[in-house]
């Protein structure tokens, strides 16, 4: 059962899924709503949940939100478990009512690419969050996927290493952080020691950086640079001209390869604040593929699983050796399909 997402004339305002509300970027504490003056423009995107419930409207809001959390809802070929995941005309929306639930997920042991008594080294899937819910992320589903942390824990557990046996219990410390649908390099620490140690290096900005990204246009090389705060002023993260709000961000772009409607590109970060790629290069005019947050709504971007962004290589200084250490990671294979076709219809519109 497939439909394409349509905005009604009038989008509900049901209590139990209220449109998010707009807020004036400011200190932490206290968020106040953010009106803008005169009548507001129509919505161009939907939750999933009122996009489903607009064509079955004889169906409770909760039953809605049931079927999207047991996994039995795609949007463009995509299961999506949020109910309150963005959707834009065009998308196609599926319901497959005899799906399976998702199983609890495992990480294979070939996923720890580097692992001591002092930190892991982790090759993180698209479609796991890196921690469990926090702040102002999604709250958890327990249909969800465990977080990668609560994966990793688990399959050093499992590992045959005789090292992954010292401390057990001990939980892994966050040092860093991938969004949900990123895939690569993260590292977690095993000890208190390496921990302090491998953000020290994060604050003076030494650990290396790189990720590959699909993004939207002809984008060219260059350093994109901004104060970076956790409202712009629609709820959402964003870059600000005053220069005392925010925390500065530096994002070095280098064209890889050129598809004309797309680009692939090498971005460095100068330093690891929440979304800045995705952010940078959507106020660029260049979103990634796949973007469903920053994306400027009127932007039709092509078609993708996910948001296209990996992260390739990671080096830091060992924490207790003091050894330099560099990882590599191979592009995922829906990254891959989406390159194998961006070269096709690159291809094509040359002959």
């Amino acid at each position: 059962m497939r439909f394409e997402v349509a905005l009604p004339a009038a989008v509900s305002g049901e209590a139990g899924a209220p449109p998010r509300r707009r807020q004036t970027p400011g200190a932490k504490g206290k968020r106040r709503p953010y009106v803008r003056p005169g009548e507001a423009p129509p919505p161009r995107e939907l939750r999933l949940d009122q996009a489903v419930r607009a064509h079955f409207p004889e169906a409770s809001w909760s039953s809605v939100r049931e079927l999207i959390k047991t996994a039995k809802v795609r949007v463009d070929d995509h299961v999506e478990l949020d109910p309150g995941h963005p959707v834009r005309p065009g998308q196609t929306v599926e319901l497959k009512l005899n799906a399976p639930r998702p199983s609890k997920a495992k990480l294979p042991e070939s996923a720890l690419v580097f692992l001591d008594n002092d930190l892991v080294v982790v090759e993180k899937p698209a479609g796991i969050a890196s921690v469990p819910y926090e702040g102002d992320d999604a709250k958890p589903n327990k249909n969800e996927p465990s977080a990668l942390n609560e994966l990793v824990r688990d399959t050093i557990l499992r590992s045959k290493q005789a090292i992954a046996q010292r401390g057990p219990k001990t939980p892994l410390g966050v040092v860093q952080r991938l969004d949900k649908e990123t895939s690569g390099l993260i590292v977690f620490a095993r000890s208190t020691r390496a921990k302090k140690h491998l953000q020290q290096q994060l604050r003076v900005h030494s650990v290396h950086r790189r990720y590959l990204a699909l993004v939207q246009g002809d984008a060219p090389s260059g350093t994109l640079h901004s104060r970076l705060v956790q409202n712009r002023g629609d709820g959402k993260r964003g870059s600000t001209e005053r220069e005392d709000l925010g925390r500065e961000a530096i994002t070095h772009v280098r064209v890889v390869e050129r598809f004309g409607v797309a680009t692939l590109v090498e971005c460095q970060l100068e330093t690891g604040r929440t979304h800045q790629i995705r952010i940078h290069l959507a106020e660029a005019g260049h979103s990634l593929l796949g973007e469903r947050v920053y994306a400027p709504r009127d932007e039709q971007l092509l078609p993708a699983p996910r948001v296209m962004l990996h992260a390739a290589e990671l080096g830091f200084e060992h924490p207790v050796t003091g050894r330099q250490l560099m990882f590599e990671s191979q592009l995922p294979e829906d990254f891959n399909q989406q390159l194998r076709e961006l070269r096709r219809i690159t291809r094509e519109s040359r002959l």
